[in-house]
């Protein structure tokens, strides 16, 4: 996700001509992108980070079903 700032970030700073960012070529923001793509595409698959959240979804599920079954 920062990732995604970032780029929306230098877009905008490069397209209202912002200080250094002006004479920044689009080609590094389009390189983001890229890296930003392939990241979210491959890599995160890769290493399991799609389904960790998934997993720490379906724990806290668990976690409130079993103080819900002592609780009465």
């Amino acid at each position: 996700m920062p990732l995604i700032l970032l780029i929306v970030g230098l877009s905008l700073l490069k397209y209202f001509e912002v200080r250094f960012v002006a004479n920044l070529s689009w080609w590094w923001i389009v390189g983001l992108g890229g890296v930003a793509f392939i990241w979210f595409e491959f890599l995160e698959r890769m290493l399991g980070f799609d389904k960790r959240k998934a997993f720490d979804d379906m724990d806290k599920a668990r976690e409130e079903r079993v103080k819900k079954m002592f609780r009465k």
